[in-house]
């Protein structure tokens, strides 16, 4: 058994493996400590081992502290800059494990090196998630390290073997390889046929699930080394298992969350689909005089739900988004009563609806920060769509900004229904709505949680108070201010001069391209549309369009296809492209733009900012002379 370990011990060329005395001078030496190190054997046996200690590491005594504390403790593992013989430095893992004779006295020490010094970066950054390598020794519970025959009969078994696996010794030596693998592996001959690779390679790595001894499954990572003596004759095996159930657990996690983005990515798509044509309606019936106050009012109420089917879309696919970590911040200057103005705006249908009073508290100077504009103003937004959604019908509800040094806070307070003290951090856990009124207001339970995440994004944070149910709740956000030097800004300019302007609508979804064009046509537009990539073609041959709307996800030709053909035709090679989907990423308006769509457009498309495209589109045309 010592001459087999003794062999396995020298084939080893990636760990440097030699035995100290007790006063720590070399007594043997392997050939990966040749390798790692440089000194062969009859050059570094009989000299004390701090010889490979930088200097500043002896100065402070630590090789003999690390003799010390392994003979108090047992074994001592470290980590920390070597020296080979040509004088170079290395990363080294060092593991020493004292020994002790019959009589318990320290006999000496198993020391055992690894050069780390390529895996140093990597580890550091995968500490979080897997363990470091340790190294081949007794005593390490992190690997199972154990010895097999040419056959596959077990010879040895380590500490950590008997952790990750459950067997004593005594009960699995003697045994197959095979009883840790699950019955369909041994039915397929998966042990036989990973020892025939050893051979045929000299080792052969796996990952799979495998059984200990109580019959439960994990998930382990297997490599197999084949062992041959002097003469090249197989000896065996050296077989190092590691436990990597929690690894496997958290790619599972990630994959699913991967899946999950990827699903509410496509299921905001698909919804958008049908309410684009909806939006679209709605819009026909805002420009078309309407004389029925019964008819004007069903149009306004279908406008306000579609608003807020709408942003629920929205925010469930932000959080998806959140999850994945793909929402990135276009940073600006911001002066802050602008976004509460804007947000107001956003939200005041909602408010009306419910005929609260609102009250604005703003400092006469203007407050700066520095955030993404439309991110600050969607948290605005969800604190004024829950105040109003949890205060009964004629409550009063105050927003108020102020600015201490250094910080900014925005408060948003109601007289509602309040919240338990229980309440205040749960109410922002995602799918989670506070309990007075969670059963009869409408909502996902993810607007809280959207708004705090943005928050914190920012620099800030978003925290709930409450004096208790009945009695109303007020919401702080806070983020940093911003020095107040700002220059006056040119207000945007938006025309609404659409008369006569050509305009082809592409979209496979009819009822979507039959509104929009109906839309732009009230607008003053001349407009043709094409329900298909093909047909988009044909009608370029005899209409010239100044711009076009295309939708992306259309079969057989796609709208970015379409593009680029129509962009073939010579009248419309510099047309106003804007895409018009469902897909609203900041990838996905990356890829439309490397297409050469000048714009994106998501639906359900809002007629304010498909007016806004349509001036942009002449003033492009009318800077370059293409009108």
């Amino acid at each position: 058994m010592e001459t087999r370990f003794q062999l396995l011990i020298e084939a080893v060329i990636d760990y440097g493996i030699f035995i100290l005395d007790p006063e720590g001078y070399i007594v043997s030496w392997n050939t990966g400590a040749e390798k790692i190190k440089g000194w062969r054997a009859n050059e570094i046996i009989g000299q004390h081992f701090s010889i490979f200690y930088p200097e500043e590491a002896k100065a402070r005594g630590w090789p003999a502290e690390e003799l010390r504390r392994a003979a108090r403790d047992g074994r001592i593992e470290d980590e920390g800059w070597r020296i080979r013989k040509d004088g170079s430095r290395f990363w080294a893992n060092v593991t020493i494990t004292a020994v002790h004779d019959d009589s318990g006295q320290v006999a000496g020490y198993a020391k055992v090196t690894r050069d780390m010094t390529e895996r140093r970066a990597h580890e550091e950054q995968l500490r979080a998630s897997e363990e470091r390598f340790r190294l081949l020794v007794e005593g390490v519970r992190d690997y199972a390290i154990f010895m097999l025959d040419p056959d596959g009969t077990i010879r040895s078994w380590n500490a950590g073997a008997q952790a990750i696996k459950g067997y004593e010794a005594r009960e699995i030596i003697g045994r197959p390889m095979d009883t840790f693998y699950p019955p369909e592996d041994q039915k397929a001959g998966k042990p036989a046929r990973e020892l025939a690779d050893a051979r045929a390679n000299g080792r052969v790595e796996d990952e799979g699930w495998r059984v200990r001894k109580d019959g439960s499954l994990f998930w382990a990572n297997v490599v197999i080394t084949a062992i041959y003596n002097g003469a090249g004759q197989l000896v065996g095996y050296a077989k190092v298992t590691r436990d990597m159930t929690e690894r496997r657990r958290l790619e599972e996690l990630e994959r699913s969350s991967r899946m999950m983005s990827e699903f509410l990515a496509m299921l905001a798509h698909e919804l958008r689909n049908p309410l684009a044509p909806i939006r679209n309606a709605v819009s026909v019936m805002q420009l078309e005089p309407l004389t029925s106050p019964a008819l004007r009012n069903c149009r306004d109420i279908i406008d306000r739900q579609l608003t807020h089917v709408t942003r629920l879309v929205d925010d469930l696919l932000d959080v998806g988004r959140l999850t994945t970590g793909k929402i990135t911040l276009r940073r600006e200057l911001l002066r802050l009563e602008e976004i509460v103005a804007r947000s107001v705006e956003t939200v005041r249908p909602v408010i009306e609806a419910r005929h609260h009073t609102l009250i604005l508290d703003l400092p006469p100077q203007s407050v700066h920060v520095t955030g993404d504009g439309t991110r600050v103003s969607q948290i605005l937004q969800n604190l004024l769509i829950n105040a109003a959604k949890y205060t009964s019908d004629g409550g009063r509800i105050t927003v108020k900004v102020e600015q201490t040094e250094g910080l900014v806070t925005t408060s948003v307070s109601d007289n509602g229904r309040g919240l338990d003290a229980s309440e205040l951090e749960s109410i922002f856990e995602l799918f989670r709505q506070g309990s007075h009124g969670a059963a009869t207001e409408s909502g996902l339970g993810i607007g809280l949680t959207l708004a705090r995440s943005l928050a914190q994004l920012h620099g800030g944070a978003l925290n709930a108070s409450s004096p208790g149910p009945g009695q109303g709740s007020t919401f702080f956000f806070r983020m940093p201010a911003a020095p107040a030097q700002i220059g006056e800004q040119p207000p945007v300019r938006r025309e609404n001069q659409a008369d006569a302007w050509r305009v082809m609508v592409v979209d496979d979804n009819r009822d979507s391209a039959d509104t929009t064009t109906a839309i732009l046509r009230l607008l003053g537009n001349q407009v043709e549309c094409a329900y298909s990539g093909q047909d988009a073609l044909k009608l370029a041959q005899r209409f010239n369009a100044h711009v076009v709307l295309l939708d992306l996800a259309m079969p057989g030709m796609d709208g970015f296809e379409t593009l680029r053909q129509l962009r073939a035709v010579p009248a419309l090679a510099q047309v106003f492209a804007i895409a018009m989907t469902g897909y609203g990423s900041q990838d996905d308006k990356r890829r439309t733009q490397d297409a050469g769509f000048d714009a994106h457009l998501i639906k359900p498309v809002e007629l304010e900012g498909l007016i806004r495209l349509l001036n942009d589109a002449r003033v492009r045309a009318a800077r370059t002379g293409l009108q």
